[in-house]
This record gives C-alpha cells, sequence and structure tokens, in this order.
C-alpha cells in the first residue's frame, strides 16, 4: 500500500492505494474545526488576524496528524504501507530553533507529538496562504531586484503577499530577535515530513516554487531573492528536491505508535497545487485542469518554465518533471452566487439560464464579471460592466445575465492563459460547480476543447498517493491513467461552429477590459 496524505486548510486527510489492484483501500480525514476544538479554529485558522494577518497553529496540524494515523491504525494494518507522500496548503511557514532535529531524534511514542516539538517552535503561530499582511515587504523585496519582471523572472512570480518570501521578512523585520534563533524555515509540507521521517526534510520543486526564493532556471534558492528577504536565509532553508524521490526512513516513533513497518520510506511532501495536478491525471501538458471553487483556478503541465510577463499567473515545479502554472482568479463562485440570489435562482435554473438560445446568444453580450477586487487582472472592481443588446443591459432577462457572466468568467480565463502556450486538448473541470451541465457546455464552446467532469473529492491527498507510488518504483503516468480516468459520459464536446463566434468574442472582451482598467 502506498500513504497520500494532505494538510489543507480546514482537514487533513489519508488516502491509501494498491497500484498493483488499481484501487483505492481506505480513505480518512481529520476536520480542524469539528475533530480538535481546544485549537480555536474553527475554519483551520486562528480568528480576527490584524492588518490583514491570517495564522495557523502548527501544533494543530501535529495533533490531527497524531489523530488521523490512530484512526488509519484501527481500521487498516499500516505495516503493510510501503510509502508516505503528501501535500499540504502552499505557502504557509514553520520556524524552528536549534533544538528541532534532536527533538525530532528522540520523539516518544508514549506522548504526543504537539507536546514534544512546542519548544523548538521560535514563531507560535504560521502564516498561511490566505495572510495579505505583507505589501511593504513585497515592494521591498520587488525594489532589491529592480523591479517585479526581475523577480517573476527568476521565481516564477511576481511577489505576492501570501508567498513564503514576504513572509520571512516581515517576521525578520517584527521580531528580529526570534528570526536570529530560528535555525529552520519550513513549509506546511516540508515539516510534517520531517516529522514523519524523524529528520529535516528537503522542500520540493513545487512547494518551493511558492516562495519567491527558488531560482526555476536552476532549482536551487535564488542568492539575490535570499538577500532581499532576510539575513542568513540561506542557513535557515532546507535543501531543495524532486517530491518522487524518498529521503528517508520513517522515524521509530510511528513504528511503536502506530506499527508502520521500519522500512516504510518517506518522500519530499508538495504543495496542495502540483498534488492537485497529479491527482486530476494532468502531470503531462495538454490537459488542462479548471477547479470551479470559491475562487476559479486554472492549472496546466508546462513542458518550460515560461512566466507570465504580466505577473497574474504562477510557475512551480511539476512533481511529473517539468513545471505547472496555476491563474487564480477571485470572482469564481462567489461571484456566480451573488448573480444567482440576485435574479433568486436555484442552480437548476441557473444551468437552464445557461443552455437558453446557445446558438442565437453565444457572445452576443459582453459581461466583465468581477462582482470584487479580482487579482487576475489586479483592479478594484466593484460591479461588472455590460456591453450588449438593450434587453441584455437593462438586467430584466436572466438568462442572458447568466450566459454572459459565464461566457465572461471563461473568456478572461482563456485571455489570461494565453501567455503559457498549452494547447487544450482536453479540460477537465472540477469543484462544486463542475456538475452543472451549462457551465461545461460554455467552458466547451469558449475553449473550443471537449470537457471531462472528474468526481475526485480530494485530488490532492490522491496525487499525493500517486507519488508516493512513483517514489516507490511505480510509473506516475502510468498511475495516472488507472486512478484518475473520466467516464465516457461525462463528457461534453464542443460547438465547431461557435469557434469563431468566440474568437471575436474574445478580441471585444480583451477591448473591453482594457478600457476599464484604464480609466
Amino acid at each position: 500500500m502506498f500513504l497520500g496524505l494532505d494538510s489543507s486548510t480546514q482537514s487533513l486527510s489519508a488516502i491509501l492505494i494498491d497500484p498493483e489492484r488499481g484501487r483505492i483501500l481506505h480513505e480518512c480525514s481529520v476536520n480542524f474545526g469539528n475533530d480538535l476544538p481546544e485549537f480555536g479554529s474553527p475554519k483551520g485558522f486562528l480568528p480576527d488576524g490584524r492588518d490583514g494577518e491570517v495564522h495557523a497553529n502548527p501544533l494543530l496540524w501535529l495533533a490531527a496528524l497524531d489523530l488521523l494515523l490512530g484512526r488509519l491504525a484501527q481500521s487498516v494494518d499500516l505495516s503493510q504501507v510501503k510509502c508516505i507522500a503528501g501535500s499540504g496548503q502552499q505557502h504557509g511557514s514553520v520556524y524552528l530553533d536549534d533544538s528541532f532535529e534532536s527533538r525530532l531524534k528522540a520523539l516518544d511514542p508514549t506522548k504526543d507529538l504537539a507536546t514534544q516539538i512546542a519548544p523548538a517552535l521560535t514563531r507560535a503561530t504560521s502564516p498561511i496562504w490566505m495572510d495579505t499582511s505583507t505589501s511593504a515587504e513585497c515592494a521591498e523585496i520587488t525594489a532589491a531586484l529592480g523591479g517585479p519582471d526581475e523577480v517573476c523572472r527568476r521565481s516564477g512570480s511576481i511577489a505576492i503577499e501570501r508567498f513564503t518570501g514576504p513572509q520571512i521578512r516581515r517576521f525578520f523585520k517584527s521580531d528580529p530577535a526570534a528570526y536570529a534563533r530560528t535555525q529552520h524555515v519550513h513549509l506546511v509540507s516540508s515539516f510534517l515530513a520531517s516529522i514523519l521521517a524523524g529528520r529535516a526534510a528537503p522542500i520540493d520543486f513545487g512547494d518551493g516554487a511558492g516562495m519567491n526564493l527558488m531560482n526555476l532556471a536552476q532549482l536551487s534558492w535564488d542568492p539575490d531573492l535570499m538577500q532581499a528577504t532576510a539575513p542568513d536565509l540561506a542557513k535557515k532553508l532546507p535543501s531543495l528536491s524532486s517530491a518522487t524521490r524518498t529521503f528517508s526512513s520513517i522515524a521509530p516513533y510511528f513504528v511503536a505508535k502506530y506499527q508502520f513497518a521500519a522500512d516504510c520510506r518517506i518522500a519530499p511532501f508538495t504543495g496542495d497545487n502540483p498534488a492537485s495536478l497529479i491527482g486530476m491525471g494532468a502531470g503531462t501538458p495538454g490537459l488542462v485542469v479548471i477547479s470551479l471553487g470559491t475562487s476559479d483556478t486554472f492549472f496546466a503541465a508546462m513542458p518550460e518554465a515560461k512566466t507570465d510577463p504580466k505577473g497574474f499567473g504562477h510557475v512551480f515545479g511539476n512533481p511529473a518533471g517539468g513545471f505547472m502554472s496555476l491563474i487564480c482568479f477571485r470572482n469564481g463562485s462567489l461571484a456566480r452566487e451573488k448573480l444567482r440570489d440576485q435574479y433568486q435562482l436555484d442552480w437548476s435554473d441557473f444551468e437552464q439560464a445557461a443552455l437558453t438560445h446557445t446558438r442565437e446568444q453565444a457572445g452576443r453580450n459582453l459581461m466583465l464579471p468581477f462582482f470584487s477586487p479580482e487579482i487576475t487582472p489586479r483592479h478594484d472592481f466593484n460591479a461588472p460592466m455590460l456591453q450588449g443588446s438593450p434587453a441584455f443591459e437593462s438586467g430584466t432577462q436572466p438568462a442572458l445575465q447568466v450566459r454572459a457572466l459565464l461566457e465572461g468568467q471563461f473568456l478572461n480565463m482563456r485571455l489570461h492563459s494565453q501567455w503559457m502556450a498549452v494547447n487544450a486538448d482536453r479540460i477537465r473541470l472540477t469543484g462544486g460547480a463542475s456538475t452543472n451541465n451549462g457551465i461545461a457546455q460554455i467552458v466547451a464552446d469558449v475553449f473550443q476543447a471537449p470537457v471531462e467532469r472528474l468526481a475526485i473529492p480530494n485530488s490532492a491527498a490522491l496525487g499525493a498517493a500517486l507519488i508516493a507510488a512513483a517514489a516507490g518504483g511505480h510509473d506516475l503516468q502510468t498511475l495516472q491513467q488507472t486512478f484518475c480516468l473520466a467516464s465516457s459520459e461525462s463528457e461534453t464536446k464542443p460547438d465547431p461552429t461557435l469557434s469563431p463566434v468566440y474568437q471575436n468574442a474574445l478580441e471585444r472582451f480583451g477591448s473591453l477590459l482594457a478600457r476599464e482598467l484604464d480609466r
């Protein structure tokens, strides 16, 4: 068996797979708010942060690991697990002193993990991906490198508030004494891998690229980015590694407490986005994934490390080799829900509206689909902009509004992914809204590519399990073909006659958006 773990914002999940039989054997999850209420984090993070700070308690993740493995040990024989890999919410960081490694080596199975590791923390809480407190630090790093283009060229992204480099710089500035005591700066992923291995784990290329510190071209820490971030940082960062090679056997703590075999291997953990790429079966170029959630994301494997000249997209390492891109759109499900509620529709009405007058209305009416500030493109939108027929602009016909909103979301996605130069042979749609047939049809028509729906509720945990099996000697592409199949019934085909219609709509949408951004 091979075990994949995923430490997300609100839960820690596990998936056990048997590659020989092509089966998922067991799934298990710990919800931070429900199962560990004593940490005061009902949604996985500490509420009421000041000045844009959003932090989590790293001891919560350790308590969840003990709880999860205890549950697993009651259900399955963990001595049969050959390798463990994992994913962690990207950009979260953990700060530890020089006792961390000795504490890892001396873990006592009669005690819990959190109690034993707590004294090593030099920072009681961990900034996570929702934190927006580092605008000043982003500007300082950018200025030191000579501008956003250079930061993006080196690291794959412009300096971003939630990324780890600016977070480290803010810690150094706000508490230099605690920063000086810090000997190890880990990500959520490498922190948990270190615990399981009983020794400091490397950071994999996928998660390392989400730090504004790794040089994409060289796959190594960038000296100039480190110097612009904080002093002596090179001494505090782990080494970098591929996610598909093991670096240690499991720590004796887990052998004694949960009956893992002593020769169970640990692979470097990756970020949740690279793991999801693998779990969605999209590790090689040609297959694009669109995730429809609170925010919508567009991600795909890339053969080379291209970067977005406008700085909206991000480039990470791909656990399957090479690179991947990710673009996030803030006005996702929240915008769809806003319009749904405005016209008092339910989701079945919404689906019907999307499919109404498909041929006649396709690309005719344009909506800049932003109900609130957007990050792709960055702009303080506060309401959608409309351009089209009088009936559409009057707002009296819900079907026209729904269709224009959805077309606008996916035209914006197509427009802002052109820099990748990736041909979408197929699109895999996931997330809550992916079950809507009307949405799937519009995605297929706008991108002129067949759309598949893949019902994998935890693609990051599955991706981690597939990475564990690959690190244990199985072929990753074969694993994806086995575990990440979409049923033929789920396919939605594009209408090829709409290709010139949406090409024209894309050009008009780009012009309308440019005018709004120039205002």
